[in-house]
């Protein structure tokens, strides 16, 4: 029967060539959309790490003061947020705030691994205002705000990347690539590791990040701090915060933020691009499927004669049915082979830094697309095909 449909498709080759094509792009088009789904799918099932309800974020503009008194004035302004009723925590927080499009990242080593990081300042309430747990070890406490004191809290995809299943309590770290003249002083010692942290939402990737204690000069850096306020706290307590912390920065621009808000944000950021893509692909496969169920009629027009004598020989509709969904299967067979030979590229050579899991899937939930689409396109006229009586046919001959 194989054998038949092939050599039967062979005699036709010129025609079914565009169709071969259509199946071919088709198919990579959808491997694209459902890699880029299957990805943000794998993300968004990974923890975010921390609470965002009833959070809000506090950017200052210190305009050109003097940096020796920002870190104090900061201080000052925390002290002031916390003495409202309507505040129950607070912290001070580097500028790449969650759910905002600021980074800090650095190449972060232990001397036998390196990897890119994500670096976050912080001070010691930054648990108690974002929610945060600590699965091993400590936060920050007293003893990390002096002046020597070298400590970090790490989360668990930094530790994966950088010891594996090994311990990484007590261990040392240091920023920077692999550097055997690095001195001692250079390194950090591991006190504490979270969970995940993904200050971009549920579908940012879980990358692994840092946590730096906020103190010295660098307080003078941070003009950002993260709030915790009791719920129903309204507009009403806002603008009385930004005109009360006005009058205590002499002026200084401030911008107040809700992280629920920003969340959203960051959502609409990450699914536009999907549901261009999907718009584009879904109207590709229905020109597809157009395109082979009216080849599939024509096909049917110009063989009645054949398949009349098939009836009068004895085939039954059901036999009839299967040669054409068959062939259809065999053009898809030809064009999916094309199109895994360039998709099987994408996780062998590790492009776009993916996981190997994403592109996999995304090829089988592809595959298994345009064989239902072939399928479902090829039923209805097959079993039209069927139904032809031999008598009718043979005469039309």
């Amino acid at each position: 029967m194989l054998r038949h449909i092939i050599r039967l498709m062979w005699n036709k080759k010129g025609s079914h060539l565009l169709i071969i094509v259509e199946i071919l792009a088709s198919f990579l088009v959808l491997f694209g959309v459902t890699s880029l789904i299957v990805y943000n799918l794998q993300n968004y099932r990974e923890p975010i790490g921390f609470e965002y309800k009833n959070r809000w974020s506090l950017g200052f503009d210190s305009r050109g003061e003097a940096d020796s008194t920002v870190g104090d004035i900061m201080q000052q302004i925390k002290s002031r947020v916390l003495s409202y009723p309507q505040v129950e925590a607070a912290t001070m927080f580097s500028n790449n705030i969650p759910f905002t499009m600021n980074s800090s990242n650095g190449d972060v080593t232990n001397n036998k691994a390196t990897t890119l990081a994500q670096q976050f300042r912080t001070d010691l309430d930054m648990p108690r205002t974002l929610g945060v747990s600590v699965l091993e070890g400590r936060w920050f406490d007293k003893s990390d705000e002096l002046p020597d004191a070298r400590t970090l809290v790490i989360n668990t995809p930094l530790k994966k990347a950088l010891f594996g299943d090994e311990p990484a309590l007590g261990k040392k770290i240091a920023f920077g690539g692999v550097d055997d003249k690095r001195k001692s002083a250079d390194y950090f010692t591991i006190v504490g590791i979270v969970g995940n942290f993904k200050p971009r939402g549920e579908y940012q990737e879980n990358l692994p990040g840092l946590f730096q204690m906020n103190k010295g000069p660098d307080r003078n850096y941070t003009r950002s701090m993260l709030l915790k306020v009791k719920p129903g706290t309204d507009a009403g307590f806002e603008a009385k915060l930004t005109r009360d912390l006005g009058l205590l920065t002499k002026g200084w621009p401030i911008e107040v933020s809700y992280l629920e808000n920003q969340r959203t944000n960051q959502h609409n950021i990450a699914l536009v691009p999907v549901i261009i893509f999907l718009i584009v692909s879904g109207f590709l496969l229905i020109n597809v499927a157009l395109g082979l169920f009216g080849v599939l009629n024509v096909s049917i027009a110009k063989r009645r004669g054949e398949i009349g004598l098939r009836r009068a020989l004895g085939a039954t509709e059901r036999r009839i049915s299967r040669q054409f969904v068959g062939e259809m299967w065999v053009l898809a067979t030809f064009a999916l082979v094309l199109g895994l030979l360039l998709a099987g590229q994408f996780p062998l050579l590790n492009v776009f830094n993916l996981k190997s899991s994403v592109y996999l899937t995304a090829i089988g939930v592809s595959v298994a697309v345009i064989y239902l689409l072939v399928t479902l396109c090829a039923l209805f006229p097959s079993r039209q095909a069927a139904t032809v009586q031999p008598a009718v046919a043979l005469h039309a001959e």
